[in-house]
């Protein structure tokens, strides 16, 4: 089981760092919650691999300062559905 996570928990690193992805879209594509991807890279990951824990949390912080842009285009794009 412990071998299980580890893995999961680097897989979802890789993943997130080669697709720039965020804790959502890594989760769609596992097919598992948000909490437990996030419970994977925040918790679990920089005590079997801290080099790759460094390189995602870059990439989760750079989607943390750029949630609030995604969200106010998202939010644009809903109404301009409902005028056409």
């Amino acid at each position: 089981m412990r071998d299980n996570l580890q893995q999961r928990a680097c897989d979802l690193a890789v993943y997130i760092i080669d697709n720039q992805s965020t804790v959502r879209g890594a989760a769609k594509e596992f097919g598992i919650s948000k909490s437990t991807v996030h419970k994977d890279l925040s918790e679990r990951l920089p005590h079997y691999n801290r080099s790759l824990y460094q390189q995602v949390k870059a990439v989760l912080e750079q989607n943390k300062a750029e949630r609030h842009i995604r969200g106010g285009l998202a939010t644009r794009e809903k109404y301009r559905q409902r005028e056409r």
